[in-house]
């Protein structure tokens, strides 16, 4: 689950962006989500694997257990320093996915989970991914299509134009539904698509919802009695054992040619 809060002017959305990634490794799913990208992968002793905005480091300690050597970079700073307080023995860098600071060929596997939606160019970390990776190598890219969010609600007219407009505060709301073409665009063979969807019923997921309609009122989307309506729903909903949110998630892999 990788609904963010919208960052707040004047406000270091750093911190809190930490602990949402810690809440979405611990969502309903993630966990096997992980597990089959190493699976798609091929992860193994001595796999050399890559792991592109690696945030807090989860993804890189949970290869190298699998025997792989596995690092991870990240733009912020602040990640990277937490990744190597974390997971010590690890290799952990402040870096682009557009700009890897790696040789040609250097990695087996290459690995961007919840990453290309923030990027205003990801046919350029596809560039480089392909660029990194040695021939035969694989890449697996993980994440939501932000217009494709699931809610029960009284009024979906209302609905759609609340998540609509949540999906707008991304930089790349849709980029999901392209990582097939961005593989195949940057050269990648064997290219597949698989789909799993995260379902939260708890109640205690209502301020991912509320929260939506926070940011459609903040973008003028909608008033904020049309939000204070659709929460008021919602709320009850949760309160009733009725709560139903629905996110699908992409995962694209591709073999790099020989």
């Amino acid at each position: 689950m990788s609904i963010t809060p919208a960052a707040r002017p004047g406000r270091d959305r750093r911190p809190s962006l930490l602990a949402v990634l810690d809440a979405v490794d611990r969502a309903p799913g993630a966990a096997a989500l992980r597990a089959r990208s190493y699976e798609l992968l091929g992860v193994a002793v001595g796999t050399r694997l890559l792991d592109v905005g690696c945030g807090g480091g989860l993804a890189v300690a949970e290869a190298g257990a699998l025997g792989a050597f596995a690092a991870g970079v990240d733009r912020d700073e602040q990640m990277i320093t937490e990744a190597r307080r974390r997971h010590q023995g690890h290799a952990f860098s402040v870096a682009e996915a557009t700009a890897l600071p790696y040789e040609d060929g250097a990695w087996d596997a290459y690995r961007a989970d919840k990453v290309l939606h923030e990027l205003p160019d990801p046919g350029a970390a596809l560039a480089e991914a392909y660029r990194v990776l040695a021939p035969g190598g694989r890449a697996v890219l993980t994440g939501q299509d932000w217009d494709t969010c699931v809610l029960d609600a009284e009024d979906g007219a209302l609905t759609r134009t609340i998540v609509h407009a949540r999906a707008d505060l991304v930089t790349g709301p849709r980029v999901a539904r392209r990582f097939r073409g961005l593989l195949l665009d940057h050269g990648f063979d064997e290219v597949e698509v698989e789909v799993s969807t995260a379902v939260l019923t708890d109640a205690h997921r209502l301020p991912l919802v509320t929260g939506l309609a926070e940011s459609a009122v903040r973008t003028g989307a909608v008033t904020p009695a049309q939000a204070a309506a659709w929460t008021a729903d919602q709320t009850e909903r949760a309160a009733t054992n009725r709560f139903f949110l629905a996110i699908p998630f992409f995962t694209a892999s591709g073999t790099r040619g020989r």
